[in-house]
Order: C-alpha cells, then sequence, then structure tokens
C-alpha cells in the first residue's frame, strides 16, 4: 500500500507548494480543507478543488468550522473589522490572526489520518516571511506534534511535516516554479474573490515573493501596476 499524507490545503501557494512536495516524497495525498466563514471562503474552496484536480487528488475532506466566525477575533471572519491594508513588522499580531487556527486544523488533520492510517500531516506554515503568527513557528508544530502521538492509538505514528517553514516568499516561488505547481490556479488574497486586492498583507507578501524570484504573478489583481 502507498504511504498517505494528509495536506492541509487553504488552496494558497503555500499549500500548493506542499502538495507537490508531498507527492515527490512518494506520499498519496489526502487533502483536507477548512471552511471558516471567511471573507474568501467560496474562491479558497474552488482553488482548492482546482488545485485538487490538477494533481488528480481524489481523496478530499472538506470540513466546516464555522465555529471561528461565531468565536470573532479576526478580521477574517468579522466584516465590522477592516483587513490592514499591509503590515511586515513582526513585533505586532495583525487583526488577520484567527485565534489558534492551525491548533483546530491540526487536530482535524490528525483525527483523519489516525483514520486513513496516514504517516504524515503536511502544513504549508511559514515563519521567516510571515505575518507573525504565533501558531506558525516551529516549536509549536514540535509540540503539537508530541501532543498528537500522546493521544492517539499505540499503533499510530504521525508526523507533522512543515517542508517550507524556514523559507522566504521568494524561495516559495523558486521551489514552486521549478516542481511545476500551478500557481495560476491559488488564491491568496485576504478581501477579493474576483481579482486579488495588491494591498493587503497576504497579497503583499506573495506579490513581493514573486518580484524578488524574477517572475510574474499568474493570478489577476485589481491593481494593474502589480499584474
Amino acid at each position: 500500500m502507498n504511504k498517505i499524507a494528509v495536506v492541509l490545503m487553504s488552496g494558497g501557494m503555500d499549500s500548493a507548494l506542499c502538495v507537490a512536495i508531498a507527492l515527490k516524497e512518494g506520499y498519496e495525498v489526502a487533502a483536507l480543507h477548512l471552511n471558516y466563514h471567511h471573507r474568501t471562503q467560496a474562491r479558497e474552496e474552488r482553488a482548492f478543488n482546482d488545485i485538487c484536480n490538477y494533481y488528480g487528488i481524489s481523496r478530499r475532506l472538506i470540513v466546516d468550522v464555522g465555529y471561528f466566525k461565531q468565536i470573532g477575533g479576526s478580521s477574517l471572519t468579522d466584516l465590522q473589522i477592516d483587513v490592514p491594508k499591509a503590515k511586515f513588522d513582526k513585533n505586532e499580531i495583525p487583526n488577520t490572526y484567527v485565534p489558534f487556527r492551525n491548533g483546530n486544523i491540526l487536530a482535524i488533520g490528525a483525527s483523519w489520518a489516525e483514520t486513513l492510517g496516514a504517516e504524515a500531516l503536511f502544513i504549508g506554515a511559514v515563519e521567516q516571511d510571515s505575518s507573525g503568527y504565533p501558531d506558525c513557528r516551529a516549536e509549536f508544530f514540535r509540540a503539537f506534534e508530541q501532543a498528537l502521538n500522546y493521544g492517539t492509538k499505540p499503533d499510530t505514528h504521525i508526523k507533522i511535516v512543515t517542508p517550507i517553514i524556514h523559507l522566504s516568499k521568494k524561495e516559495i516561488v523558486q521551489q514552486a516554479i521549478l516542481l511545476n505547481v500551478p500557481l495560476y490556479l491559488t488564491w491568496s488574497c485576504y478581501t477579493n474573490e474576483d481579482a486579488a486586492c495588491g494591498e493587503c498583507e497576504s497579497c503583499l507578501l506573495r506579490l513581493r515573493g514573486f518580484e524578488q524570484a524574477g517572475y510574474i504573478d499568474p493570478i489577476r489583481y485589481v491593481n494593474k501596476a502589480n499584474e
């Protein structure tokens, strides 16, 4: 039997690269996507399915975690809170942080991985060029892996794999190009679902990565100067 990896997929380029890496390492990918009633939910789900179709991934699970909207505390789920236009200061966590989202995602992923008999749980967290989210740090994933294996059956051994955690956005773009990741199918914008805004932090980090890598971002932006 093929070894299985559950890959957490938002529909963005980081998680798409994780899919390519998992496949290159010989895993059969089981794709997990979460809908948490955020601003670009429909567009991200479309990107998730497009990427799965591109790679021929048939084992997919989409989980509704709308309780994040009920909990609140993030501009991604609360339309009354404005999404900041730009922020690269890691000393202050932006309001786009969804409280302990990765902890919730990993817990759901671990449940599915244990059910499938998967050996690995891939997540496209980035620590270097990131928004400074506390649940995107390497020490968090090491601690969570330990807790995961304490809390599952004795014959369950799941490793949390963070293959791009120490890469810059420039390096992520370069690796994605090298592995023929369909970047034109991915979506990163925090606010728009038709053309990316080009102004939110996620767009700016993505655009900066493409610019530094020497490539043109294939998705469409409202701000034509960034195309």
